[in-house]
């Protein structure tokens, strides 16, 4: 499912989750009563000295009056939404926007590029991802020294008949087989200022291979199909296509496409050799509150293609050796019951949550009568199950608990046997007190169980699990170069009484050999809380120049995300939203209380769904924060709510509400951030945008900085960073994203006098 607002994966696990003396605040006259008031910046050097730069930009006001249920509002910045991004004066603003926040930071660029330095040369740049087996080969991902980005790569499996082990190794050496690459993005990415891939999928015999690109950011992919020997193309691109693509069969690819409004709503299947224009469409989901997706069921029989809203999804089946025969009804459409599927054998196995069931059961039925279920895992209080994976010998259930991930594994009776009951099962243990684990592909015909783990202090591994014997054996852990320690750092859990008394969880890291624990340390506060993601304790390399600087990092586990189960993500969406809000605030206060950080130390940052989280506190509290990055922030809700040509809005009244209904509308109004912005005092606010985001459209944080800019009765800084060739996840290079994650820790460290005096500028104070 594409959410609108979705968390920025690239940015979580590298969601994408991030001033030498401060000027204090001071009331001046108030910005509205004279419309040609701006007041000079103060460019901040990293020796201290304070240089007058041009004026903040101001944004041109064209009164936009809205009227519902008898309430008026007034977007006078309305002007900057431009679907068509070519609006010559949003443009300019825009560059103007970007020029200010150059010549605000040009004090501090010689830090960033320090930093920057610094973050580089922690990764090992010339490295391969954890090569997995797939039928006769191995495939990985190869990186290059000081290449942007990855090269696809396989070798062939000289025995590949013998059965897999957790032993396995591909071997490199000059008797190995050679090392076959099928695509590398580094020569596809220089006609490109963006470029990514959203799919890479081999045919089931290895012959072909299908892949996804999308080169504006915009999430609309071409896919091409090439011969993964000699690389030249079959056929032509087929355009406009999400990153849902899977193969049915050795000739035929499924794939989606979306509406006017990118909701993805049509599946086709398409015969390699002929047009696009002839491909058959097997479903259109004509509801605009679902959208579709699809994916291939593990022992690659079986394509499942799903229609969902927030609150109701059901699932067809296309069997693989009969695509002719179109899609099949697996569950039905039944409103409030979320179901998806997986095969083996003569089951289909279905995890579904209903009202009752809001931790999901897991049930199975026969694959030649889906009307008679059999319940394998029931409906547990405690224990959410997030998801499952199933082996030709094994089941393998990805479960959650008081926050906390879990694997448990169970072994299968031989296929074709009666399916009426799970043996015990068998958990892998581990040993950080908090962590996050991701699952990922396995050879379906194996007894290896192949995962992702990491913890805030430990880098990103990956481990394959023997489910027979227990065995753990790592296959890959990322090298952290520049000295790191793993002992040289804490992780916490700690628990937080929220307004209503409810507890909510918070993930802690710090250097140990640097953090005093007595309210003097600098902290950096995440958060998210919306679409029932839950933001796990996760390892990231570049915050290591915050943590070995003393910083303290903090993730609030907040209401709104599924951490603590399918009711915490209840509790804080539709008419629950504000506990999102609340619960940061209570966190905030609670590092406070226990001397993590003060006011004057607290920096706070979240991204999309979480930069309405930020834009809420920042309106709210903005006594409580110094410094708070709000990246991509959906922060029109009440506007963008209203208008369903926006894209992916009609699909999320179930998620934030509809306020053509007069209560959702005054209920969002009272927390969306562009209209709860006031005449006060706000912190030091870092906004970044994408001009090309298809999920939170560029004008939104545009509309906030212009409004702020506006009423804002304080000297702090407010910068704007939009991405001009870029999307929702910002820019594609992964030394790129490293760029960032240095000018957002140089504004941070800025406004924190962290920043130590240049040599140069040390002379001067010495003369």
């Amino acid at each position: 499912m594409i959410v609108r607002r979705g968390l920025v994966a690239a940015h979580f696990l590298a969601p994408r989750l991030r001033p030498l003396t401060p000027l204090r605040p001071r009331r001046r006259s108030n910005p509205r009563l004279c419309s040609s008031y701006s007041s000079p910046s103060l460019r901040i050097t990293a020796s201290g000295d304070m240089a007058e730069t041009r004026s903040p930009p101001a944004a041109k006001k064209v009164e936009h009056v809205m009227r519902m249920f008898g309430d008026v509002r007034v977007d006078n910045y309305y002007w900057l939404r431009d679907d068509s991004r070519c609006n010559p004066d949003m443009l300019s603003y825009l560059r103007e926007e970007n020029d200010y926040t150059g010549s605000v930071m040009s004090g501090t660029k010689e830090f960033e590029d320090k930093l920057f330095a610094e973050i580089r040369g922690r990764i090992k740049e010339d490295d391969i991802s954890a090569p997995l087996r797939k039928g006769p080969y191995y495939y990985y991902k190869k990186n290059l020294q000081g290449k942007e980005y990855v090269q696809h790569c396989r070798r062939f499996i000289a025995d590949n008949k013998a059965e897999p082990s957790v032993y396995d190794t591909m071997p490199t050496g000059p008797d190995a087989p050679p090392e076959h690459i099928i695509l590398d993005e580094n020569i596809k990415a220089q006609e490109y200022d963006y470029y990514s891939i959203g799919a890479f999928k081999a045919s089931p015999d290895h012959k072909l291979v299908a892949y996804a690109e999308d080169t504006k950011g915009d999430e609309i992919y071409t896919v091409n199909v090439i011969d993964s020997e000699d690389l030249k193309p079959l056929g032509q691109p087929l355009k406009g296509l999400t990153c849902y693509l899977e193969w049915a069969g050795n000739d035929a690819l499924v794939y989606i496409t979306m509406d006017e409004i990118l909701r993805p709503d049509k599946v086709w299947l398409h015969k390699l050799g002929t047009e696009q224009s002839s491909d058959v469409c097997l479903y259109h989901e004509k509801d605009d509150m679902f959208s579709l997706d699809l994916h291939a069921s593990e022992s690659h029989k079986y394509i499942f293609v799903a229609s969902e809203s927030k609150t109701t999804r059901f699932v067809f089946s296309l069997d693989v050796s009969k695509p002719q025969e179109g899609l099949q009804v697996l569950t039905p459409r039944v409103d409030g019951i979320d179901s998806s599927a997986s095969h083996r054998g003569n089951h289909f196995f279905i995890q579904r949550r209903s009202t009752e069931f809001y931790n999901s059961e897991l049930v199975a039925c026969s694959v030649d009568d889906t009307s008679k279920t059999t319940v394998l895992i029931p409906h547990r209080e405690s224990v959410k199950i997030q998801e499952i994976q199933l082996f030709r010998d094994h089941l393998a259930v990805f479960e959650r608990e008081q926050g906390l991930q879990k694997i448990t594994v169970h072994r299968l009776p031989a296929e074709g046997e009666p399916l009426n009951k799970l043996q015990a099962g068998r958990s892998v243990s581990f040993v950080d007190p908090v962590y996050s684990i991701d699952s990922t592909e396995s050879e379906f015909a194996s007894s290896v169980l192949r995962f992702r783990y990491s913890s805030m202090k430990t880098p990103p591994s990956v481990y394959d699990y023997d489910m027979d014997s227990g065995t753990s054996v790592i296959k890959k852990i990322d090298t952290v170069l520049g000295g790191f320690d793993a002992s040289n750092y804490v992780t916490e859990r700690k628990w937080v009484t929220a307004a209503d008394g409810t507890q909510i969880p918070m993930s802690i890291v710090y250097n140990k050999n640097l953090a005093k624990l007595d309210g003097s340390d600098p902290c950096l506060l995440y958060g998210y809380g919306s679409y029932e993601i839950s933001v796990d304790p996760y390892f990231k390399a570049s915050r290591l120049s915050l943590l070995d600087r003393g910083f303290i990092y903090v993730i609030a586990h907040v209401r709104g995300g599924g951490e603590m189960g399918r009711q915490w993500y209840e509790n804080g969406k539709l008419l629950k939203k504000k506990n999102t809000f609340t619960d940061f605030i209570a966190c905030a206060e609670s590092l406070i209380e226990l001397k993590y950080c003060s006011k004057e130390k607290l920096c706070v940052e979240g991204r999309s769904a979480g930069g309405l989280l930020m834009g809420a506190v920042l309106n709210m509290r903005p006594d409580l924060f110094k410094v708070v990055i709000a990246g991509v922030p959906f922060v029109d809700v009440l506007t963008t709510m209203l208008d369903p040509t926006i894209p992916l809005t009609t699909s999320e009244w179930e998620e934030w509400g509809d306020p053509r209904k007069e209560e959702f509308y005054f209920y969002m109004k009272s927390y969306s951030p562009v209209d709860n912005v006031t005449a006060q005092n706000y912190p030091n606010v870092l906004v970044t945008a994408g001009l090309n985001d298809p999920r939170v459209m560029y004008s939104e944080p545009a509309k906030f900085v212009a409004k702020l800019r506006e009423m804002k009765t304080d000297n702090n800084l407010l910068l704007f960073k939009c991405e001009l060739g870029a999307g929702h996840f910002s820019k594609s290079g992964r030394f790129e994203k490293l760029q960032e994650d240095a000018f957002t820790f140089a504004f941070m460290m800025n406004v924190l006098d962290m920043i130590p005096a240049c040599v140069s500028d040390q002379k001067k104070k010495n003369l």
